[in-house]
């Protein structure tokens, strides 16, 4: 059985799937589309939201994909079985798509994002263990799939996740780590210049993160329940009428 699939993050191909009665092998083949699903997020992301960060993850996430590209073709490391395609195999493509994904937004929510308090502590914990165990076991199973349907050696995986997340974190402290903490750097300024030319005025990009601690979550949703609450009266008092 074959499962559509990439045989690097962006290039189209099919995953073999020999024990056609292992759920555990149809769960993993699904999953290694993972990073091929989230192209089509950012890009909704990024336009929905005008957010600087998404673009920026985006970009990050591209370059990172580029840098896996040239490792490859510097290193030439063949991959376990040449039956599952051409291209080269170390590192993992989609292991180190993956850790760069997981490093960025474990940086994010770890250095910049602040969830507004449920005003229970354990809630709050558990929303954190949730909230980091779903982001590094999603990246962990995407990595694990490529070593299971033998796409890779473990070896090579590994080195994926690990260049990803070096990859991952640097960037997120270039483009938002250092740039929020020193802004009279030189990714201090670049990131002002980005945010007040006038063509990004014109698109309306934005950092909430700038002014929310939480990206503007609680403020939007707190001006939505005013305006609906207000709403609701005014439906109430039409039907008295």
């Amino acid at each position: 059985m074959y499962v559509s699939s990439h045989l690097n993050s962006l290039s189209s191909h099919h995953i073999p799937i020999d024990d056609e009665s292992s759920h555990t092998s149809h769960v993993l083949a699904l999953l290694t589309l993972t990073p091929v699903l989230l192209n089509p997020a950012y890009a909704a992301l990024a336009v929905y939201t005008r957010e600087i960060l998404f673009i920026e993850m985006w970009a990050g996430q591209l370059l990172c994909e580029a840098s896996n590209w040239v490792l490859k073709h510097i290193i030439k490391e063949e991959r376990p079985y040449y039956d599952m395609g051409p291209g080269y195999g170390f590192p993992s493509s989609h292991s180190q798509w993956m850790g760069y994904f997981a490093a960025f937004l474990v940086c994010h929510f770890t250095l910049r994002h602040r969830f507004v308090t449920t005003g229970f502590g354990l809630l709050d914990r558990a929303r954190s263990v949730i909230l980091y165990a779903g982001i590094i076991g999603c990246s962990a199973a995407v990595a694990f799939s490529r070593y299971h349907l033998t796409y890779h050696s473990a070896r090579q995986v590994i080195w994926g996740v690990v260049i990803g997340v070096i990859f991952g974190t640097c960037y997120y402290m270039l483009v938002e780590g250092v740039p929020v903490r020193w802004p009279d750097s030189l990714p201090g300024r670049v990131r002002t210049a980005l945010l007040r030319n006038p063509l990004s005025k014109w698109l309306r990009v934005r950092d909430s993160w700038g002014v929310y601690a939480d990206g503007g979550i609680e403020p939007q949703w707190l001006r939505w329940n005013t305006d609906w609450e207000a709403s609701q009266r005014r439906a109430e008092t039409s039907k008295t009428k």
